[in-house]
């Protein structure tokens, strides 16, 4: 069964209304699905939805309602205030009695814009059962969801749709949707649709219908070709809505680690422009600053994390001069991933070597038999030998002088370089 009015977008004229017409997802709402069993009872949580966009959040929420048959409220966080969370909250109470199979549901898409305040308004409702919470997040419900909301929420993760699962959103496209039932469209390839869509159902079938329209014929091919050629001259259509959301993030990531602070800004600007959450940004330079700069500039991680601090008590206009310094310091600063290729190679290393035990000097004595065992003997205690040294063992024997740190080249880790050579010798081949 599919709802939709003529006029709509593709992706809301085939929304789904039931179930058994949900596309992906099988691991919540499978047969054996963890969310399918307490559908079909009504007896639903508060739930966090977390999933890239377009892998179906909204459309599951309804869903869940129409089956459960409960009023349905929604509510979006970008220009919501406490005032309509009050409102709504309200109209559940009054619209049915508490802790029944009849719990109204409050949907709250992108509830990570909500700031604490507005958070806490909703703790009561969710905590006495005048209404059912489900959010939508493209974050990590972890850091931006406040702890006492998120102790009263199940938190299920959307992943992005498959190849089949969007290729099976295309051939539902061309065989329910009223409109394009009406035309004679061939899909002769989809590598470009699904290449562009990036995972997003929602992108996908808005690109589609962007294809489908854009052609006067009445016989419509659609190859990569043709996709890719009417994508171009359409753009700006694109970026205005939001939905090159990672596309974007990710040039402005590169061209930071590519030391280019004018494409940095440039995409800031672009992500500014969009109305991007301020936080996101700062988090994603934050991980930067740790990732690709790393001990060839140890400050930069500070003014990363003092930009995140910064911009999550401070909103637009004004973040946007504290982003635009930060991305700028960060892009001039010298790069290394030394860091980050370290602890990968320890990881592996891990997996491969699995739990080898402790030398014995290194282990813990804290009763008598341990001592007896000998644990910590022979261990040289580094504040009693001069320059706050003494040679000794400190990895299991089996991955002894195995080298996981790799300095970089630039001027502070060849200095890192040159201190661990004269302490550890031909060791670790420094």
């Amino acid at each position: 069964m599919y709802f939709y009015r003529m006029e709509a977008p593709l992706a809301e004229r085939i929304r789904p209304q039931k179930l058994e017409d949900y596309i992906s997802q099988l691991h919540l709402v499978g047969p054996n699905g963890s969310l399918t069993l307490q559908i079909e009872k009504g007896i639903i949580p508060s739930l966090i939805f977390w999933g890239s966009p377009g892998t179906g959040k909204t459309t599951l929420a309804q869903i869940i309602a129409q089956e459960s048959k409960r009023p349905f409220y929604v509510l979006s966080a970008i220009n919501s205030g406490v005032k309509d969370i009050r409102d709504v909250i309200e109209k559940a109470k009054q619209s049915g009695g508490m802790f029944t199979a009849k719990n109204p549901i409050l949907f709250i898409d992108e509830i990570h814009r909500f700031s604490k305040s507005q958070q806490d308004s909703l703790l009561a409702a969710v905590e006495k059962g005048w209404i059912t919470l489900i959010g939508a997040t493209t974050e990590n419900p972890s850091f931006e969801v406040i702890p006492a909301l998120l102790s009263r929420c199940q938190v299920y993760v959307l992943n992005p749709f498959t190849k089949s699962d969007l290729e099976l959103l295309l051939e539902r496209a061309m065989t329910t949707d009223a409109i394009l039932k009406t035309k004679k469209i061939e899909l002769k390839e989809t590598e470009a649709l699904l290449r562009l869509s990036g995972g997003d159902g929602r992108k996908l079938l808005n690109i589609f219908e962007l294809v489908v329209n854009a052609s006067n014929e009445s016989q419509i091919l659609i190859t990569n070709e043709r996709v890719l050629q009417i994508v171009q001259q359409n753009t700006v259509l694109y970026d205005k809505t939001g939905e090159q959301h990672y596309d974007i993030v990710s040039a402005f990531i590169k061209s930071i680690r590519g030391s280019d602070p004018n494409a940095a800004v440039y995409w800031l600007a672009r992500m500014i422009e969009g109305g991007e959450d301020v936080k996101f940004i700062a988090r994603r330079m934050l991980i930067l600053s740790s990732e690709d700069i790393g001990n060839a500039n140890p400050t930069a991680f500070i003014m990363a994390n003092n930009t995140f601090q910064a911009v999550s008590t401070i909103g637009y206009p004004e973040s946007r001069i504290i982003l635009s310094q930060c991305a700028i310091y960060l892009a001039t600063s010298p790069k290394s991933n030394a860091s980050y290729m370290a602890i990968n190679n320890a990881q592996q290393t891990v997996k491969e070597t699995g739990d080898l035990p402790v030398p014995i000097p290194l282990r813990n004595a804290p009763t008598k038999l341990m001592k007896e065992l000998g644990y910590g003997d022979d261990y040289k205690y580094s504040h009693d030998f001069a320059n706050n040294f003494a040679e000794q063992e400190f990895l299991p024997e089996a991955i002894s002088k195995t080298a996981f740190y790799e300095p970089g080249n630039n001027s502070r880790e060849n200095g890192t370089r040159e201190f661990l050579k004269n302490r550890w010798k031909d060791k670790y081949g420094y």
